[in-house]
């Protein structure tokens, strides 16, 4: 299910679309209706899937971007779905509420009329294409490799389908608020769509350098350095990169897990969740080339709330972001900065060099306190190891869901202020 915020921008985006519509019951109503929001709802998936970097504070990060257009785009096959589906039962609908002449699709000739049939000949299987894509995308049946090459279809099915809706709607609505909207967010996804099928995403953004260093540091995590030179335009630290080491198997997210120092020297630590990320000890070398792009991420452990306590909280290789936000305090100690609570959960605490590098940090920052808690050992974290001791409490966690999930039920005390941020990875 959608999270508070994405829930919030959805109800808005819909609110919005049905304030431009003009009320009625009839079947040519709910047909067109479907069709209006099915579209405007894929043009929206259209042109969050570009990035833009002017939606990135309204939304709170590339990731709730992400989880907006997934949403997005969920509702936009629910609405095409039942289009087609009050299309089949035009007949019954026609029967239980009646018509609406002035809501016909428009008569051409000529030209347009060719094409008028060819879109609503296309509309049928765009739809089935469509719903394929979303269905396996969501359930993961396909391996990312290739589904990310499927997903490059999606552009082309929703130029069709924009087609199928613009040639296909009540010629009255182009002189109406309903048409300019929905003309106006076609316009979006085509750029959209366009920016898509030649490679311009993120473009402006993407930044090309070499692997300075690979080194594993334990049997499931490799610290990966790269040298940008002068050409990186710096990050804040809890930020993340789309790191692209191999053409072919396209841009992964990873957090950078080291503070900008001006240098052009950014540090990745990365865990072997996956075939890709496995393979990584094996395949990058030193003096590889590398493209990042970004930066991206609203994670900022150090931006919270003045006068209210500082809670961070990282689930194993959820350390990285905090690494970096403590090489930030070292870089930047002239600034002055809140105590903080860090606690770091490990499942093996002796051979962990996140912990290494995590106590060098620490022998250096007296304002932070940190507790470790090593699974083998059965220690588990808390709601009520937090050690909650205010009434407006700030807590940065990074680390597995279902952790993130126990906390947030153990935290819900009527009493407490509390701001839980928390970044999301999955894409997909």
């Amino acid at each position: 299910m959608p999270n508070l915020r994405t829930s919030i921008a959805l109800l808005l985006l819909l609110t919005v679309q049905l304030s431009f519509w003009t009320p009625g019951l009839s079947y040519e109503q709910l047909l067109t209706l479907s069709g209006y929001l099915a579209i405007n709802f894929m043009s929206i998936t259209m042109v969050l899937a570009t990035r833009p970097a002017w939606l990135e504070s309204p939304l709170g990060g590339l990731d709730s971007m992400y989880q907006l257009h997934k949403w997005t785009g969920i509702l936009a096959v629910t609405f095409a779905l039942t289009h087609w589906l009050i299309e089949m039962a035009d007949d019954a609908l026609e029967a239980l509420f009646g018509s609406d002449r002035s809501l016909k699709e428009a008569d051409f000739s000529g030209l347009l009329d060719s094409l008028q049939d060819g879109a609503e000949d296309l509309g049928e299987p765009g739809l089935y294409l469509l719903l394929f894509l979303v269905v396996i995308t969501l359930t993961r049946w396909v391996p990312y490799y290739y589904w990310r090459y499927l997903h490059r279809v999606i552009p082309l099915i929703y130029l069709v389908l924009a087609v199928h809706a613009m040639l296909l709607a009540p010629l009255k609505w182009w002189q109406q608020p309903t048409g300019w909207l929905m003309a106006l967010l076609i316009v979006g996804g085509a750029v959209a769509s366009l920016q898509s099928l030649t490679g311009q995403i993120g473009r402006s953004r993407r930044y090309k350098g070499l692997v300075q260093a690979v080194k594993q540091t334990s049997a499931n995590i490799t610290e990966v350095v790269c040298d940008m030179g002068k050409r990186w335009p710096g990050h804040q630290a809890g930020q993340f990169a789309l790191v692209t080491f191999d053409r072919i198997e396209g841009a992964h997210p990873f957090s950078l897990s080291s503070a900008d120092n001006d240098s052009g020297q950014l540090s990745f630590h990365i865990k072997a969740l996956g075939d890709y990320t496995r393979k990584i000890p094996r395949r990058l070398r030193s003096g590889q080339a590398v493209t990042l792009e970004g930066p991206y991420g609203r994670f900022d452990p150090d931006s919270g709330r003045k006068n209210a306590q500082q809670i961070w909280v990282a689930g194993g290789i959820g350390i990285t972001p905090f690494l970096a936000a403590l090489e930030n305090r070292l870089v930047n100690s002239d600034q002055k900065h809140p105590a903080v609570t860090l606690h770091y959960c490990t499942a093996g605490a002796l051979g962990d060099p996140m912990l290494t590098r995590l106590q060098q940090l620490m022998e250096q920052l007296p304002d932070i306190s940190l507790h470790i808690y090593d699974s083998l050992q059965g220690q588990r974290l808390t709601a009520n190891r937090l050690q909650i001791h205010g009434s407006r409490v700030d807590v940065w966690f990074c680390g597995p869901q279902g952790m993130a999930n126990a906390l947030r039920s153990g935290l819900k005390q009527p009493s407490i202020s509390l701001r839980f941020h928390q970044e999301s990875f999955k894409f997909r």
